[in-house]
């Protein structure tokens, strides 16, 4: 079958249109296949995130979380809490002592420390109260062993100043004056070095109290 030139030219343009179209058809088909997957993907995250987010709830709200003080501690909850506490501190500026590393301050110290903190934390050669017995976390020692004496002051005024949030320990900033915080800070961070005299205020049953001032009388009211 004889075929003009042009007629050759015909059939070539078809056939280049014919490959075009079967191209552009793969083409598509790679790129509806990868919409597909990726949508399949973020369904399967979302469900996933759904699936963690739905166990946790029911964790906590089934009675499984171990809240008591006798249960033993979730998973990771120790390690967790303490790289949240150190990032939190983190964050705030650290200042150095208002008052210097000497016997008035540790003696000063020795008296906060007696109304605020001995309690929980015990005394010098004293043993735990029922109190501290019964925490969770259990309280630090803090005159047993090393106490916090490899932390800075400035650490153990932050702690003291702000609490630590389902640990029982209370933040003080409402009701010890700034000196005070240092004080005691600064008696814990060298409890390794005090006297013989600051270990006898600190177990002495004495204890200096500012007084409250008594309240004013009434004015008196017209019949």
């Amino acid at each position: 079958k004889k075929y003009t030139i042009a007629a050759l030219t015909r059939l070539l343009a078809k056939e280049d249109v014919r490959r075009a179209v079967r191209c552009d058809c793969k083409k598509l088909d790679v790129i509806g296949r990868r919409e597909n997957m990726l949508k399949a993907l973020l369904i399967g995250i979302v469900l996933g995130v759904l699936l963690v987010v739905g166990g946790l709830w029911f964790y906590f709200t089934s009675g499984s979380a171990p809240v008591a003080v006798g249960d033993p501690p979730m998973f990771l909850e120790k390690k967790l809490a303490h790289g949240a506490l150190n990032a939190r501190i983190a964050k705030d500026t650290h200042t150095d002592p208002l008052v210097q590393a000497n016997e008035a301050t540790y003696l000063a110290g020795a008296d906060v420390y007696k109304q605020n903190c001995a309690v929980c934390h015990g005394l010098p050669g004293g043993s735990q109260t029922a109190i501290a017995q019964g925490m969770f976390p259990k309280p630090p020692e803090l005159f047993d062993g090393k106490g916090v004496t490899d932390d800075p002051a400035w650490e153990t005024y932050w702690k003291a100043k702000n609490g630590i949030r389902l640990t029982g320990m209370p933040g003080f900033k409402d009701h010890v004056s700034d000196q005070q915080l240092w004080q005691v800070s600064v008696l814990l961070a060298n409890a390794d070095k005090i006297s013989a005299a600051v270990k006898t205020a600190l177990t002495s049953t004495t204890t200096s109290v500012s007084p409250i001032p008594a309240p004013a009388p009434a004015a008196p009211t017209k019949k």
